[in-house]
């Protein structure tokens, strides 16, 4: 199993210095990937929407102050040598679709191999009206149609694509990714439209438990989606094995609530021990990837986080 942690690129940690100390002293910890989230405006934040926490506000300070993703992975590629990079998530509709595939394959190919495509089809339509040139109300549909196009680039040496929001002929795409046929995309979301998706373009599924309308908090309630992503997998014509399981993890140990409201206990909440058993229990489940979001207020705060996690609760796994 990859262990990650979440890259703050949001709020008074995304200084230039203090993003590239964390994640240099997350490689050098031997954390397998970094994340980073992505929102280019946000909306009048006294107004809760946030789909993952209790209250529906940004779990962290200042979400409004934020490095744009793609730029950062780029500048993080060059600050770093060894850790694996993981979009958490990319909304797909933010960017013209031949544009994103130019600007990922640039990232994959500089990073020499590194980059990890996880994407969603976004929530916040605030956000779209001022951002993207598609519906809102088409987001999954664009989604769908933006992957396909990003593989013909990727992998075709003459690509073509005719659809309703993407069509393009007669260009040459060059340098194709490093990673072949392509870097993996992670599919993210909770939601049946999201499960779908990932049954049928993904490399995995990605999704955070905490989404108050699709939770995926206990155990028996993220056994259940792996079994309706199961059994998308099939329909789609494809083998549920080739679809992997990634999870994550946006608060644990006294931070989280100890029962859901199953009446389960909530994964990642309680004691190292709990924690461990989380891990060990997601692991025999097939979980190939977790990440979890260690930021604190201060830097320092957060580097010891990462370490005493690394010292107390991966070496026992």
């Amino acid at each position: 199993m990859q262990i990650g942690f979440n890259l703050p690129i949001s709020g008074p940690l995304a200084e230039p210095e203090i993003v590239t100390r964390i994640a240099q002293e997350g490689e050098a910890l031997g954390y397998d990937y970094l994340t980073l989230t992505d929102h280019i405006v946000l909306p009048n934040l006294q107004v809760p929407g946030y789909p993952y926490s209790e209250t529906g506000e940004f779990f962290s300070e200042g979400p409004e102050h934020r490095h744009e993703q793609l730029t950062t992975a780029a500048y993080i590629a060059a600050k770093t040598s060894r850790i694996r990079l993981v979009l958490a998530v990319m909304v797909v509709p933010h960017r013209p679709a031949v544009l994103a595939a130019k600007m990922l394959a640039s990232i994959d190919v500089l990073s020499c191999g590194r980059l990890v495509v996880g994407i969603g089809a976004g929530w916040l339509q605030a956000e779209f009206d001022a951002v993207v040139t598609t519906p809102f109300a088409a987001r999954g549909a664009v989604t769908d149609e933006y992957l396909k196009a990003f593989r013909a680039l990727w992998t075709e040496e003459i690509p073509r694509a005719d659809g309703s929001w993407v069509k393009f002929d007669g260009i040459e795409f060059a340098p194709k990714p490093v990673q072949k046929p392509h870097p993996l995309i992670w599919v993210g979301g909770e939601s049946g439209p999201a499960l779908r998706r990932a049954a049928q373009l993904g490399d995995a599924w990605y999704p955070i438990g905490s989404n108050n309308k699709h939770l995926l908090d206990t155990l028996p309630r993220y056994q259940a989606g792996i079994a309706r992503l199961r059994r998308f997998t099939a329909e789609a014509g494809r083998d549920p094995a080739n679809v992997g399981l990634t999870y994550r993890v946006k608060r644990y140990g006294e931070a989280v609530p100890g029962k859901a409201s199953d009446g389960e206990r909530r994964l990642f909440s309680g004691s190292t021990s709990d924690i461990i058993a989380d891990l060990r229990a997601l692991r025999a489940l097939g979980v190939s990837a977790v990440d979890i979001d260690f930021e604190r207020p201060e830097p320092e705060a957060s580097i010891a986080e990462m370490r005493r996690f690394k010292e107390e609760v991966l070496s026992r796994l």
